[in-house]
């Protein structure tokens, strides 16, 4: 399964690849920002993204529209620190379909990409 991994915090981007080294998936692209994660979904097509909400350029939730806009079957997993219900219902009602909280561990992570593609199985 290919997976995309945008956030601004280059220590979060590795931390998500070196926990997900040896699943299910293949990370295809990582961003910084929305404006590169709407430029390389559109290059790699992954199946799943991993999303921060707090981004410089374009945010998350403007990311999940664009993205949305273009292919919505895409799998989309809010890690974010926000643990502002109103911000988590907004990312929903978009089109995102878990969430996160950030600090995460390992363990956190695999269960919820786990629950976010169990039915694509």
């Amino acid at each position: 399964m290919k997976l995309m991994v945008v956030d601004d915090s280059m220590v979060i981007r590795e931390k998500i690849a070196l926990i997900l080294e040896h699943e299910e998936f293949e990370i295809v692209g990582s961003a910084q920002n929305g404006i590169e994660a709407v430029e390389q979904y559109k290059e790699f097509k992954p199946d799943v993204m991993t999303l921060d909400i707090t981004m410089p350029l374009m945010d998350g939730l403007e990311t999940i529209e664009a993205i949305m806009d273009i292919d919505d079957s895409v799998r989309i997993l809010v890690i974010s620190a926000l643990s502002d219900k109103g911000t988590l219902i907004q990312a929903m009602k978009l089109g995102a379909h878990g969430f996160l909280c950030k600090p995460f561990n390992d363990a956190d992570l695999g269960e919820a990409l786990e629950e976010l593609v169990e039915d694509l199985h």
